[in-house]
């Protein structure tokens, strides 16, 4: 069996995330401590105890998640042969891959929370939900809404489920013509920005500098780029494909089909909820994949 690790993006939080973890494993413990110092913050406390408004701020969130997937992947016992992660995921599938030290993978995720927050208070946006819609209706929706202000396909993330993300009037507008044309269901998203959009420039530009200065190794084993849907190892290209990230559309459906396509016959979602668990099984019914993100999903360690 060909088992590969996804890793979960923004959204996959919750209040107390990781406390099991860190009351059970000494790892958990040591990392959440390495983490603390980095931040500046005490990030353990907003996991564990939250305020939830203090846990979804952008800048905390991402860490957060982060931390909490990489935990997860240490113990693990399972040896993937790919990986890939969802938006912030795939610094977490990076850093399990061996292509970034969790130090430097923090500190990165820590500068991207950052910048994408400022990119929401210089730039506002928002992104909606729908669903039920072929790409190819939504990419036309989009390209009509454009005279109101910026839209585009951000996440691409399984048959019938694609966000947009943009300018408030771009959204709005984009929303009014995706039910123009028979969409029933088209939801605003609680995000503060625009992700995947151009309208994170200015995230992208900063993140640029942070990366050139950062050292990426080769990666272990494939991980499937956001950007593109396929695989990567080389350092070169990695550094390139997290810069691509910020303002380029998720093609998750694409992939997970090519995980697929490539032998991978098992999943792991390793980090909190399980979302992603949630999306492969509209992708790809059959194709087996449990949850890792509590300390009673991780017995067999």
């Amino acid at each position: 069996m060909s088992t590969a690790f996804l890793f979960p993006g923004q959204a996959s939080q919750y209040v107390g995330m990781g406390k099991d973890l860190a009351e059970r494993f000494p790892e958990a413990r040591d990392l959440f401590d390495i983490a603390n110092d980095i931040m500046g913050a005490d990030l353990r406390r907003i996991c564990f105890e939250g305020p939830e408004d203090e846990l979804r701020q952008t800048m905390y969130t991402q860490p957060a998640i982060f931390v909490h997937s990489i935990i997860v992947a240490r113990l693990l016992t399972d040896t993937p042969s790919a990986a890939a992660g969802h938006s912030l995921g795939e610094y977490s599938a990076l850093t399990a891959a061996g292509a970034l030290r969790f130090e430097d993978g923090l500190r990165l995720v820590k500068k991207r929370g950052e910048l994408m927050q400022e990119s929401g208070t210089r730039s506002p946006g928002t992104m909606a939900a729908v669903i039920g819609a072929e790409p190819a209706l939504v990419e036309e929706a989009c390209a009509e809404a454009r005279g109101a202000g910026i839209v585009q396909a951000a996440n691409f993330n399984s048959p019938g489920q694609i966000v947009i993300s943009g300018s408030i009037e771009g959204i709005d507008k984009a929303m009014e013509v995706l039910k123009a044309k028979g969409v029933r269901i088209v939801k605003k998203l609680p995000v503060s920005g625009a992700f995947h959009s151009p309208l994170m420039q200015y995230a992208q530009d900063e993140i640029g500098a942070v990366l050139d200065a950062t050292d990426i190794s080769d990666a272990r084993y494939p991980v499937y780029a956001n950007v593109t849907g396929e695989p990567v190892r080389e350092a070169s290209v990695i550094r390139e494909m997290l810069f691509r990230q910020m303002t380029s559309p998720v093609l998750w459906e694409a992939s997970m089909r090519n995980m697929l396509r490539d032998g991978v016959t098992q999943f792991v979602e390793a980090g909190p909820g399980n979302v992603l668990q949630g999306l492969l099984k509209r992708i790809s019914p059959d194709s087996p994949c449990r949850t890792a993100g509590k300390a009673e999903e991780l017995a067999s360690v």
